[in-house]
């Protein structure tokens, strides 16, 4: 019998702790400098507005100024019924009229309100998603493979069918702790948001199933999965050869994914809004933004930051400049 969710992330987070990698493991505690100490030379550009309103989204978006052509997907994390943290349809509405564009998602390979299509609709329903555009689910009629360049672990990347379908692709991630991953972010919702459930299961275990019921027994291999993540990321920045742009909302920051249905409450207050044509650059930027603040009383990093480190977070975005997904050295530009 498939596990519950709560159980599953409970399960996730215990395996991942104890088969962490010690030996090389950094913390961003001892990387969060890399952006001032690296030469200008071939720097990323990251906006950043305070302001996190339909308006300051409009405005971030083209202060990219790279304009969504064509069929456009958003995609975002619809999230699991009962949590609330999500991104809200009434922030995005404008953005996503604004490019003409369809929300799209996949099905999750853990049981949940959002682990077939029929309750994954249901969910985006209540949460009022379909009233605001049109809602694909991408992986409905099955996945399709998409080459990777980095196969150290996945061979390939299984993604929802109707990726195909889409010119451009608006990846707009809610940027919040994780269970296994430390963190999610731009990476984490273009690697496991865009895969299928099938391809859920093989970044999860590193490439060595994509069965979604046994995918659980096979979490051991902790900075695999990470770095099939980065892996998984390049695939879908490739696929769409440029045409892609990355924003990341700093609200509702609880060290629970919008994946748990009854997510801790957040500790931090909301920061603002990101934006960038390179991710890598962009989590980096978001990653230092929590690693640098100084918190009181009511507004406290201390425990996101911890639940990145204990799941080596970091080393997903280390990954992601390896294998030249983008750059870790970046320069703010502010907005407001």
């Amino acid at each position: 019998m498939r596990k519950t969710l709560l159980a599953t992330l409970l399960l996730l987070t215990a395996l991942s702790c104890g088969n962490a990698p010690k030996k090389g493991a950094k913390n961003q505690t001892d990387t969060q400098e890399t952006a001032v100490k690296e030469e200008p030379k071939g720097q990323a550009t990251v906006y950043f507005t305070k302001e996190i309103t339909p308006e300051s989204l409009l405005k971030i978006y083209k202060a990219l100024g790279k304009q969504a052509t064509g069929k456009v997907a958003v995609k975002i994390s619809t999230g699991e019924m009962g949590g609330e943290n999500y991104l809200k349809p009434s922030l995005i509405a404008p953005l996503v009229k604004e490019v003409q564009g369809t929300i799209v998602e996949c099905n999750t390979a853990y049981e949940g309100s959002r682990s077939t299509t029929a309750a994954h609709r249901a969910t985006i329903a209540a949460h009022g998603f379909d009233k605001i555009a049109a809602v694909d689910i991408m992986d409905e009629e099955g996945s399709i493979k998409s080459p990777v360049k980095d196969s150290s672990h996945i061979k390939y990347d299984l993604v929802g069918s109707h990726l195909s379908k889409y010119d451009f692709m608006i990846n707009l991630a809610h940027f919040k702790g994780h269970a296994m991953g430390g963190f999610g972010g731009v990476l984490k919702n273009q690697s496991i948001g865009v895969a299928s459930a099938a391809g859920k299961a093989y970044i999860h275990s590193a490439g060595r199933t994509t069965d979604t019921e046994k995918v659980w027994g096979m979490v051991d291999d902790q900075d695999g999965f990470l770095e099939s993540m980065a892996a998984a990321a390049q695939a879908v920045h490739d696929h769409f050869k440029g045409n892609i742009i990355y924003i990341n909302i700093m609200n509702n920051m609880s060290v629970d994914c919008d994946c748990d249905s009854s997510p801790a409450e957040p500790k931090l207050k909301d920061m603002g809004i990101m934006a960038s044509l390179d991710p890598v650059a962009l989590d980096k930027a978001c990653l230092d933004k929590v690693f640098t603040h100084k918190s009181s009383e009511g507004d406290d990093s201390s425990d996101l930051i911890e639940r990145i480190n204990s799941m080596h977070g970091t080393h997903t975005v280390d990954h992601a400049e390896k294998i030249g997904l983008g750059t870790k050295s970046y320069k703010i530009v502010p907005l407001d």
